[in-house]
């Protein structure tokens, strides 16, 4: 796609990247990236992000078409809890994997949303993520919006930037706590021995807070609900596990404990709030506990 723009008196004074991400109505980083291609002109002269613009500077675009991803559109079963059409919130079951990566290329929540989509998905957050502004585990289960435009995606994704979300999990996890809620403010990184792991740690890590509330006490187990301040990987399953509170299910992060025959950890995204990118109104969403965590929770009530 060729395009050429004249800097007006009113864009003077800002940085390239800036105006393009408006222009184009696109991400930031977006726009970084296609300067760093070379494939926007200043002038006709290869330009920086950072370059401030003058009235009158002559930009040209030379945008290549998107390449098409390989993704297969799949029909598979999704459980739908609002659509329009810039954005869709799903209950994801446990068990599916967000988004295609290694040993999972055409079972994802992606593919359903491809089929259910007909394929028309942004694809400004990488080819293999159309859409996807956040995930939630594999054997995570509840609620996630994906966006439909790019629009969307822009602004929910500045939204989850700005921990301006609501995001509110329950989980059953091992071991009473003393205090009946309270937050666990503790930097989380790499594990340094498993890489696939997150360690509370103060090397190359990111601030993280989980802000927790016992529910239920059901003998030595704990219903909890969360709310994350943050959003880093494995976040809850990493900071509860440090504290010695384990999700009942998790092999990755309690030692490989399954004492109860789970399919994966007892926690699921219950709420998700966000203010609609284009209606500018606060909405919420709530997903109900599954049968799995509901079973496991009549198990304890039982033996307690």
């Amino acid at each position: 796609m060729e395009r050429t723009i004249i800097c007006q008196e009113t864009d003077a004074g800002i940085r390239l990247d800036v105006f393009l991400a408006k222009e184009l109505d696109i991400s930031r980083s977006s726009t970084q990236r296609i300067i760093k291609k070379e494939q926007v002109k200043v002038n006709n002269d290869n330009a920086k992000s950072s370059m401030v613009l003058k009235m009158g500077d002559n930009i040209s675009l030379s945008l290549l078409k998107p390449k098409k991803t390989g993704l297969i559109a799949k029909d598979i079963d999704i459980s739908i809890l609002y659509e329009d059409e810039q954005l869709i919130v799903i209950n994801k079951k446990q068990g599916m994997v967000v988004h295609p990566s290694a040993g999972h290329y055409d079972d994802t929540l992606v593919n359903a949303l491809l089929y259910h989509c007909d394929t028309k998905l942004p694809c400004i957050n990488g080819e293999l993520r159309p859409g996807i502004v956040h995930r939630i585990d594999k054997d995570t289960s509840g609620v996630i919006v994906v966006a439909k435009t790019d629009v969307a995606c822009r602004l929910l994704s500045q939204q989850l930037k700005e921990h301006s979300m609501s995001r509110i999990y329950v989980a059953v996890v091992f071991n009473n706590f003393k205090k009946d809620e309270g937050s666990i403010v503790l930097p989380l990184g790499r594990d340094p021995i498993n890489r696939k792991k997150r360690a509370v740690t103060s090397i190359n890590s990111r601030p993280a807070i989980t802000h927790y509330k016992v529910l239920e006490r059901l003998g030595p187990h704990n219903l909890l609900q969360l709310r994350l301040e943050t959003g880093r990987t494995h976040q809850i399953r990493a900071h509860l596990a440090h504290i010695g509170h384990p999700i009942v299910g998790d092999q990755v992060y309690s030692s490989g404990r399954n004492r109860f025959n789970l399919n994966g950890q007892a926690l699921h995204a219950k709420i998700l709030g966000f203010i609609h990118p284009t209606m500018n109104q606060y909405m919420e969403f709530e997903a109900e506990l599954p049968e799995h965590i509901n079973a496991l929770l009549n198990r304890f009530r039982i033996v307690r």
